[in-house]
């Protein structure tokens, strides 16, 4: 399964990058336009940006004139627009397709990930708007009528959503070093098949071994067995 990391993209000035670039953030990716009647929510994602910068947060901006032509402009009349009316500093990439068979493929994947209502896929509008947590997977789609100021919740729980899997992560990593640990205790004792044993797991730590030729070896917490 691909992650957001996998994706290649070029920025407003015409540079090529990778969005492995943003690898650990929270991301909101949006398909922007300089002449819509949306075109205000410029200066909600900067408040956006701005709030939530400091701790991993990037809006991240596409513009696109697939609809109604509202963004017709070169990338340089585009980022000199943006700076001027909403002082966006927040990454500006450069113009793409976000639908049919001219589509980004950072897009496609994306709608493929949070499909709209009733499934369609199809961006529908300009400023459709996309959450991506840390791990590079899609949390939620957001329609183009959506104010940024309403996401600030959702931001803050991916936040969250980060905490418990990193948590989660660290006791796995740590519980694997424990078994790794407790095989190489179990050859030394002359042990054999020591990849079969059943190693029972308490509160993140290996308390009992039960070896293939019917041994059971208590551990202590630290997950050595005993001498």
């Amino acid at each position: 399964m691909s992650t957001l990391d996998s994706f290649n993209v070029t920025t407003l000035d015409g540079r090529p990058t990778t969005l492995a670039d943003y690898q650990g953030k929270v991301l909101l990716i949006v398909n922007t336009a300089s002449q819509c009647g949306l075109t205000p929510q410029f200066a909600g994602l900067q408040a956006l940006h701005e709030q939530y910068a400091a701790q991993g947060f990037t809006v991240l901006g596409f513009p696109c004139n697939q609809f109604a032509s509202q963004d017709p402009g070169s990338n340089e009349e585009i980022g000199a627009f943006c700076r001027q009316n909403y002082g966006v500093t927040f990454p500006m990439m450069a113009k793409i397709e976000v639908n049919g068979d001219g589509a980004d493929p950072l897009y496609k994947w994306l709608k493929a990930q949070a499909p709209g209502i009733l499934g369609s896929e199809a961006i529908k509008w300009n400023f459709t708007k996309f959450l991506v947590g840390r791990d590079g997977q899609v949390i939620k789609r957001y329609a183009p009528q959506d104010e940024p100021a309403t996401l600030a919740a959702d931001i803050e729980a991916a936040y969250e959503q980060l905490h418990d899997s990193m948590l989660l992560l660290h006791i796995q990593d740590r519980t694997e070093g424990r078994r790794r640990a407790v095989r190489d205790r179990l050859k030394a004792q002359k042990v054999t098949d020591v990849d079969t044993v059943n190693l029972h797991i308490l509160a993140d730590a290996i308390t009992r071994v039960e070896t293939p030729d019917g041994r059971v070896v208590s551990l202590p917490p630290d997950g050595f067995p005993a001498e």
